[in-house]
């Protein structure tokens, strides 16, 4: 169809080109020309997705967007908390649309297309279901570990890792073994992939395949003599069904569940580095609430404690420090006589701000928000511990 045709009117010499589809492809080409900020607005919102479904309906093409560029839509939110991903998926079902692979479920830079959702739509399973490694055996290449696809919470589904979204640096069964062991030191890799093409995955070569076979006596020359079965999990594989395989093989390649193309490599690195992210924000908010329970500790008699408790939350007993929430601790150290026992030469009303900071933060991270915490977050939970460090080392507190 031409520029011409798309943009004739129904009143024009061209009415028989004016198409229901011409219609949906202006109607979503002016939508997407809109503001930034008025698609980013409910109304914004709903309109950009009945223009998708229409274009869709129409069988005209919608380009793919990022998971990224999707959540910004929504009030340029950058990460998939509880309430912005509720709220996408109510626009998505009144517009009768659903994304491929799902936006939960997949890498933040992954790409996503929309689809109509099927006329009878299966309910959501949300309870997790306990996927197992199992072993398959290929009479070519030997034994292949595989993760069975697992469909738990989508936190911590193994496509939300940056690395089983870069497609690994791989080698030919031909090719010499010295361009192969040239480029793991020159990458600082420990293995390579030794693959055909982008889906066809021959073994892995290594340190440990290299050294073994020279250790035995023999001289590989190429690639395929220098080899060992490989390990890979489907990249909607739970991460934590998947972590005895890269542990045990020290890393897992990640073939796509889609395309079936290897997508990643996830060493016991790329691991420790995810499960450093997910813990830094439980440890710091430890040390912190431990720290302010420190500081309140024998200062202020049971009655003073009992009464920073949320009044709602009748039935809980309240003896010591430990007792009480953060906000609790808050709505006691707001009291300027209280703040003044702890003879703390410092200013109230900074603290507590920093104090509120903490509380909204921690809401959030023990929401479990699949793309863990804004760095600017993460950061003031460093700070602050950091400085109440200071007050314990210099005696302060």
């Amino acid at each position: 169809m031409t520029d011409e045709q798309v943009n004739s009117s129904p009143n024009g010499n061209s009415e028989d080109a004016w198409t229901p589809a011409a219609s949906a492809m202006v109607a979503l080409r002016d939508l997407m020309s809109e503001s930034r900020l008025a698609q980013s607005l409910p109304d914004g919102q709903n309109k950009r997705l009945a223009g998708i479904a229409s274009a869709l309906k129409a069988g005209q093409p919608v380009p793919a967007v990022t998971v990224r560029v999707f959540l910004d839509w929504f009030w340029h939110s950058q990460r998939r908390g509880r309430f912005v991903t509720s709220w996408i998926r109510e626009r998505l079902g009144e517009a009768g649309l659903i994304t491929v692979p799902d936006f939960e479920s997949t890498y933040l830079d992954a790409e996503i297309r929309f689809e109509l959702a099927p006329l009878k739509a299966q309910a959501v399973v949300t309870d997790s279901v306990v996927a197992h490694a199992e072993i398959v055996e290929i009479a070519k290449d030997g034994e292949v570990l595989v993760a069975a696809p697992a469909f738990a919470d989508p936190t911590y589904r193994i496509s939300k890792l940056a690395a089983a979204n870069r497609v690994p640096l791989s080698v030919k069964p031909d090719t010499t073994l010295k361009e192969a062991v040239t480029l793991m030191i020159a990458q600082d890799f420990s293995q390579l992939p030794v693959m055909t093409n982008e889906r066809d995955v021959r073994g892995m070569t290594s340190w440990n395949a290299i050294g073994t076979r020279l250790a035995l006596g023999q001289s590989p020359q190429v690639v395929r003599e220098a080899m060992d079965p490989h390990a890979e999990v489907p990249s909607d594989a739970s991460l934590f069904t998947a972590i005895p395989i890269i542990v045990d093989q020290g890393y897992a390649l990640v073939r796509s569940s889609i395309d079936k193309r290897i997508d990643g490599i996830i060493t016991t690195s790329d691991l420790s580095l995810q499960f450093q992210q997910l813990s830094e924000p439980f440890l710091l908010l430890g040390e912190i609430e431990n720290h302010i329970r420190r500081i309140i500790n024998g200062k202020f008699g049971k009655e003073e404690l009992k009464a920073a408790k949320d009044e709602s939350d009748s039935e809980r007993a309240v003896e010591s420090a430990s007792d009480l929430t953060f906000g609790e601790y808050k709505r006691l150290l707001e009291n300027p006589e209280r703040w003044a026992a702890l003879k703390l030469n410092l200013d109230r009303g900074a603290f507590i701000e920093r104090l509120e900071t903490v509380r909204l933060i921690r809401n959030d991270v023990m929401h479990f928000d699949p793309d863990g915490i804004a760095e600017a977050d993460l950061r003031s939970l460093r700070e602050f511990t950091k400085f109440l460090r200071t007050l314990q080392t210099i005696g302060a507190t």
